[in-house]
């Protein structure tokens, strides 16, 4: 059964064909610039089905598919029998003993925003094209990829009913409403989603993980899906932004749990500037502008190099300038975007790009903290610097103003 599963799962894509595969690029007719103002608007949309693949999204790709392969490979083995023995004396007496062995947990962590639910999304739709693996022999059907969220409260018994839940949409099958009629225990369903995972499920992604930051019920919550890996031989992935490391650094066997992949809001690089140049090429608005490397700047400033907010700023400039007739997607309309639509976020962009060969001379925005004073290279201090120009009569602003940046201020 195992090669007969192996089978029907694609190819695995790299290169230039996986970028193909991964890219998103709407139909796009300019003659909709000239359509009225409903249509425009709700054409604006198509800026969110945009997907435009980075380095992040072939490592996901990949990451995904070898932990999906994993677990098909285990599929059908003898080990599998003995394990659903040992489920049902589980579902029994409450005793668990794993004999399969788990293929591996890891996790997917990053910012909010730059776009990892999306690359995952793109990823399970080239890993599964086919919804559902039904085998013959035995007759059998496997769901590639099932994806749950962590619930708010870590709750073991919420999250355990949740993948029956999704395990009965896809194969219309009655585990969860079985699940609930019983009244089963946490320790009766770890054992039940056991064998409805090692039978049916593929790869298991649970995202929002950082929700087991701030909850009593966190560490048992991961204890659980340590226990359902060795019981099941199915691979997870743990999906959560970055305050969910804290917790996974804590112990040794949580730690080791959650390696694998960690990301970032994008630098200031070539893929920022191709990606801004194709968002910016879906415009809707009557007179169609050229991006320019100073657009490209400012994007990177007001986004902090997160994607989903270039989407939105891109997005909503367009909108305020169809509204208000200005029609032109330029620094005016794109700061009226920022400064009305973008306010609750400001205090987490705070707007500063780093000089770098690709950028133009922008300076950095720097924050000094009032009595707090640099030091220059020469390590020359505020105290010397007053008693030299007590000494020589020197105007003692002149006299900073060779060592330190200062900026006067009209009271």
């Amino acid at each position: 059964m195992n090669e007969n599963i192996l089978s029907k799962i694609p190819p695995m894509k790299s290169g230039n064909e996986l970028v193909l595969a991964l890219s998103v690029f709407p139909e796009y007719d300019e003659t909709i610039c000239n359509e009225n103002e409903a249509v425009r608007l709700m054409a604006l949309s198509e800026l969110y089905k945009i997907y435009v693949p980075s380095q992040m999204s072939l490592e996901i790709y990949s990451k995904l598919y070898l932990a999906l392969l994993r677990s098909l490979q285990k599929k059908g083995t003898r080990l599998v029998v003995v394990q659903h023995n040992e489920n049902h004396k589980a579902i029994l007496n409450q005793e668990y003993r794993g004999i399969i062995g788990g293929s591996d947990s890891f996790t997917i962590i990053g910012a909010s925003g730059i776009g990892k639910s999306s690359a995952i999304s793109r990823a399970i739709a080239l890993i599964s094209e086919s919804r559902i693996i039904e085998i013959d022999k035995p007759y059998t059907k496997i769901i590639p990829c099932v994806v749950v969220q962590t619930p708010f409260d870590s709750s073991v018994k919420g999250l355990l009913l949740e993948i029956l839940r999704k395990v009965d949409e896809e194969l219309e099958s009655n585990y969860y409403k079985n699940a609930l009629k019983v009244r089963t225990t946490t320790d009766m369903l770890i054992g039940m989603v056991s064998s409805v995972a090692m039978n049916h499920i593929g790869l298991l992604i649970v995202d929002e993980i950082q929700n087991v930051v701030n909850s009593k019920n966190g560490k048992n919550l991961i204890g659980s899906l340590t226990q359902l890996i060795n019981n099941s031989g199915i691979s997870i992935c743990m999906v959560g932004t970055p305050e969910s490391t804290i917790f996974f650094e804590q112990a040794m066997h949580l730690a080791r749990r959650s390696l694998g992949l960690k990301y970032t809001a994008m630098c200031y690089d070539a893929y920022f500037q191709s990606f801004c140049k194709v968002i910016f090429n879906y415009q809707y608005i009557k007179n169609c502008t050229e991006i320019t490397a100073a657009l490209i700047e400012w994007l990177y400033e007001h986004s902090a190099g997160v994607v989903s907010v270039v989407v939105s700023l891109i997005h909503d400039a367009q909108e305020i300038a169809i509204l208000t007739g200005k029609e032109v997607l330029n620094l005016e309309t794109l700061n009226m975007a920022y400064e009305q639509r973008m306010s609750m976020l400001h205090g987490y962009i705070q707007p500063s790009i780093k000089k770098g060969k690709s950028t133009s001379n922008i300076k950095t925005n720097e924050t000094v903290i009032p009595g707090e004073v640099k030091e220059t290279e020469n390590k020359i201090s505020i105290s010397s610097l007053v008693e030299k120009s007590k000494s020589e009569g020197t105007d003692i602003v002149k006299l900073f103003r060779e060592h330190m940046s200062i900026e006067e201020v009209m009271l």
